[in-house]
């Protein structure tokens, strides 16, 4: 395979790593600042936080060329991602698999600083990021190996700051399961039409005219996982003041959604203030109740 990436190109791949719509690397970003601030008991080992920073970044550009790649014969069909660089062909297949590979590679880099069972874990979050896209042509439930995708930076910074996987971690990976999965489908709600005309699956098809419902429990389910990750990290009042706040994000972005496929797309897009709010609670207890 010939190699076929040039930086002339630039602002096509920019666009293909959606680096112009940071909401992604947000809700991947938030979710693994929480687990390091609650392995590290406080502020993290600095190493440690510009690793897995950046490597949210560049996991996060690679899931969506090869999101691209897996969906370039539907996104012309549907019309939120019709002006995508693969649906129009400004970017070849072989261009958006020799970035996806090289924004691997770049990730695996930062492996090195990272002790070999960190490093085993990373090998779990790569397959799940590769397979994702693929899932929504064989089940109704691709935003589920999203959330599984979104969550596995916990236990790796678990494992990188710990050397082990209390069960605490797992329940907050759970949480994160719920809560990507709740937003990913107010996202899929947004393409629900064109995907049914395209035959492609989603929770949004799945759980049909109960998708709303099934999200506030879900919602629910996820503040009742973290209020037990609270107990469990013994994290103060300060953290379940921020808790609280979420219900009232929740209900905010439930009223956003009834108002049709536009308020849909707000709705997830507010969820990065939740992830904002969880994460302030638990730093916050750090820095100011931590002994």
């Amino acid at each position: 395979m010939n190699w076929q990436l040039s930086w002339q190109r630039w602002p096509d791949y920019r666009l293909l790593m959606r680096l112009d719509k940071p909401i992604g690397i947000y809700l991947l970003l938030w979710p693994t600042w929480w687990a390091l601030w609650l392995a590290a008991e406080g502020l993290p080992d600095l190493k440690l936080l510009l690793i897995f920073s950046f490597g949210v970044v560049l996991m996060r550009s690679a899931g969506c060329v090869i999101n691209d790649y897996a969906d370039r014969h539907f996104d012309g069909l549907v019309e939120r991602t019709a002006q995508r660089p693969l649906a129009q062909g400004r970017v070849s297949a072989t261009e958006a698999l020799q970035l996806f590979a090289l924004l691997v590679a770049l990730s695996a880099g930062l492996l090195f600083w990272l002790n070999w069972q960190t490093v085993l874990l990373s090998v779990v979050a790569l397959l799940l990021a590769a397979a994702y896209p693929f899932m929504k042509r064989y089940t109704h439930l691709p935003q589920l190996v999203l959330g599984a995708a979104f969550s596995w930076g916990m236990p790796m910074a678990f494992m990188a700051t710990q050397l082990q996987l209390p069960a605490l971690v797992w329940y907050l990976y759970l949480a994160n399961l719920c809560w990507t999965v709740a937003y990913d489908t107010y996202y899929a709600l947004v393409d629900k039409p064109d995907d049914l005309k395209a035959g492609i699956k989603s929770t949004a098809i799945l759980f049909g005219r109960q998708a709303l419902a099934i999200i506030g429990l879900l919602q629910l389910l996820t503040l009742l996982l973290l209020g037990y990750v609270g107990v469990l990290a013994q994290l103060s009042m300060v953290y379940y003041v921020a808790l609280s706040c979420c219900v009232l994000a929740f209900i905010y972005q439930f009223r956003l959604a009834i108002s049709g496929r536009a308020g849909c797309f707000q709705a997830f897009l507010h969820n990065h203030y939740v992830g904002l709010l969880v994460f302030a609670g638990i730093a916050l207890h750090y820095l100011f109740y931590s002994a």
